[in-house]
């Protein structure tokens, strides 16, 4: 009698494994998990807690069911994110002009003060035109915005709202490798990214914390707010009907902030899959309450503990850059300055990617502070050897268009600054956090890599196409 033939029935220890292995990835069955505990705490709760008032209740969850939904959650937060943008840009412009005015006048009695005593016009041009000027310029660019932006945010954050973001959010940075919190600290970016680069500490995971630190350059802070405002108006809503060129520069630069929010999801999602490679850890968010922010305490704390702290560091870093445009715009050889020498040996290369030779001179003289890059751009052009007000000329557009500007060039300007390499401020910060000098390179090399891609390929196609 022969003995039976062995069947190839599976072995229950490799189903255990299997199925093992799918409830530990399985984001369906972990979110039916999280989805029980959830039911049942809550069950718990009706049946043990005593509301007081249930109509705030059913209104938090009213709410929830908008903003947090599919349908109108992404809609009603651009629409929030245009308003702040609106709300920072309109009424940064009178206080900074103020500010503007006001170290103009200082600069004066400075002047007048150097001229009584004699002093030599090396020592008056670094110290007043190159030190104090260049602070000045920071100073009155940054502050307004920052002390606009931040309590908003903060606001809006103890209002509830800032969680909903989050959570909106996860879904697409989950999917790019990173973690729902990024979106929280992607928003601070608006503001500065040196506070954002502080933000980051929320995030647990340490390699996902890492992706937000890389990623976290790409939206326009307040140093480039400047440069998108004024192209965008300049150039780019230029042949729109006059009552309607504000709305299309705020369109103009909405589309540059969305671009930068691609740029940042896709950037992650090439990390994640490269050089932090990594399973996204899962976001479990207790959506909070909303409440009535206390708001001159919100206000009042945001600006010491943001504002205060973000524009002292950049002073710091950015008073030496005012000293070295100064003396690099001051000192000749062969009848040209150092800067224009400079700017002649970047030319092919910035011709290559739409741009001129000064403008590559403004991004690098501008690297501790990038509300500094359109001064010297315009010292360079108008070859003062001082810092100038952008605000302060009347034919600015004019000035461009002498040296050779065409829409491509205000177009890979925009590009480039919201693109390239992080200021000073923000490079100091991330070695701070990260303590190490081989994250805080890549920091810098990875956005400038992107914007010099960018800029060339735009260059390049609007060459070929004949546009240019």
């Amino acid at each position: 009698m022969s003995a039976p033939h062995a069947t190839n029935t599976p072995d229950p220890l490799d189903s255990l494994l299997a199925q093992a292995q799918r409830l530990a990835s399985g984001t369906t069955v972990r979110d039916r998990i999280v989805g029980d505990i959830y039911r049942s705490s809550r069950a718990i709760c009706k049946a043990a807690v005593r509301y007081e008032d249930k109509r705030k209740l059913a209104s938090t969850h009213k709410l929830d069911r908008i903003l947090t939904s599919k349908l109108w959650g992404f809609p009603i937060m651009l629409a929030v994110l245009g308003v702040i943008f609106w709300i920072t840009i309109a009424g940064a412009n009178v206080p900074s002009s103020l500010l503007a005015d006001f170290f103009g006048v200082i600069e004066s009695y400075l002047t007048a003060g150097f001229e009584a005593v004699h002093a030599p016009a090396w020592l008056h041009g670094v110290l007043v035109l190159g030190f104090f000027r260049g602070t000045g310029w920071v100073i009155s660019v940054m502050l307004p915005p920052m002390a606009i932006f931040f309590p908003v945010f903060a606001l809006l954050e103890n209002f509830g709202y800032l969680p909903r973001v989050a959570f909106n959010m996860d879904r697409l940075f989950k999917k790019s490798g990173g973690h729902g919190k990024q979106a929280l600290t992607m928003s601070m970016g608006f503001g500065c990214n040196a506070a954002a680069i502080l933000s980051t500490r929320i995030i647990e995971s340490p390699r996902e914390r890492m992706l937000a630190i890389l990623t976290n350059n790409f939206v326009p802070c307040n140093g480039r707010w400047p440069t998108l405002i004024l192209l965008s108006s300049l150039f780019m809503a230029a042949g729109v009907a006059s009552g309607l060129q504000t709305l299309a520069t705020a369109l103009v630069v909405m589309g540059f902030v969305l671009f930068g929010i691609v740029v940042t999801l896709t950037v992650s999602w090439l990390l994640s899959k490269t050089a932090l490679r990594g399973v996204p850890t899962h976001y479990t968010l207790e959506l909070p309450p909303y409440r009535r922010p206390q708001i001159w305490k919100t206000i009042l704390l945001s600006s010491r503990d943001k504002s205060w702290n973000v524009l002292k560091r950049a002073v710091i870093v950015a008073a030496p850059a005012g000293i070295l445009t100064w003396i690099l715009g001051n000192i000749y050889i062969s009848g040209d300055s150092v800067l224009q020498h400079m700017a002649a040996i970047f030319e092919p290369f910035a011709h290559a990617i739409g741009l001129d030779g000064y403008i590559i001179m403004a991004f690098l003289l501008g690297l501790p502070a990038n509300e500094i890059v359109l001064p010297i751009l315009l010292m360079g052009y108008m070859a003062s050897g001082a810092m100038v007000d952008a605000d302060g000329l009347g034919n600015i557009k004019e000035l461009f268009l002498d040296h050779g500007w065409t829409w491509l060039t205000a177009l890979n300007m925009m590009l480039f600054s919201l693109l390239h390499y992080p200021c000073g401020t923000t490079l100091f910060n991330i070695y701070k956090e990260t303590k190490s000098a081989k994250w805080t390179f890549l920091s810098a090399v990875i956005p400038l890599a992107i914007a010099i891609g960018v800029t060339f390929i735009t260059a390049q196609a609007a060459r070929a196409l004949g546009w240019v």
